[in-house]
């Protein structure tokens, strides 16, 4: 059975490593690559469209303009912090409304408004997969260093609307899988700043990450649904 994805953040550099590798996928039949200004593919699997996460519109428009059901909705999108803005906060004297505005808005709304449109997309009689680009951080349980606010609290807010979505699913879609995922520390423009202490076995480039994230869902089954998963496959606590 011919098999379609959906791709948000086919610019950036997991969502572009992903599309690459989706593509050679020979069960693969389309994919669906969604950025902020899309360009055109000279590969037939490929249809590009454009999309902006603050935008529900856009995103409404994007699902209409699918043709049958999805097997694979991948959110590869993500902020750290605005570029040009303030770096992610020490101390809570350093929050600013704004930008935490911001980092919600990208991390947590944009994503839960992909779910509310695509999520239904997925076959209701076999597998289909609904994953989001997390972080280790994100993580409650996890959290001895504090700090980074805003970028935690909005990676927190994604994985509770993970298990919701995951949650509401198995109502409608029995064998849906919803997983948020820790892609580790890649190599690209919202880790270089930070990447200096970084150990470089454990600096990532996106080809590596994506088909380590490609893997982990693979491997995942419906009883798994709602849950975070670092690159290796292990589940980190809520």
């Amino acid at each position: 059975m011919e098999k379609q994805a959906v791709v948000f953040g086919a610019s950036g550099g997991i969502g572009g490593a992903l599309v690459a590798q989706l593509a050679a996928d020979p069960l693969i039949a389309r994919i669906y690559a969604g950025s902020r200004r899309p360009g055109a593919s000279a590969d037939a699997k490929l249809v590009p469209f454009a999309f902006d996460l603050t935008d529900e519109a856009s995103i409404a428009a994007a699902a209409a303009g699918l043709e049958g059901s999805v097997d694979l909705v991948f959110v590869a999108t993500g902020m750290l912090h605005r570029a040009g803005g303030p770096s992610p906060e020490k101390a809570l004297r350093a929050l600013d409304g704004a930008a935490m505005a911001e980092l919600f808005a990208v991390n947590a709304i944009g994503p839960a408004l992909i779910a509310k449109h695509f999520a239904p997309m997925l076959p209701r009689d076999r597998r289909g997969v609904f994953a989001a680009l997390s972080a280790r951080v994100g993580s409650i349980a996890d959290n001895r260093l504090g700090g980074w606010h805003s970028y935690r609290a909005s990676k927190a807010a994604l994985n509770m609307l993970m298990v919701n979505l995951a949650i509401e699913l198995r109502r409608t879609h029995p064998q849906a899988v919803v997983a948020a995922l820790h892609p580790g520390t890649v190599d690209t423009g919202l880790s270089a700043p930070f990447q200096r202490a970084v150990a470089p076995k454990k600096l990532f480039d996106a080809d590596r990450s994506a088909g380590y994230l490609l893997g982990v869902l693979n491997h995942l089954s419906p009883k798994d649904s709602g849950g975070l998963f670092a690159w290796d496959g292990s589940r980190i606590p809520y």
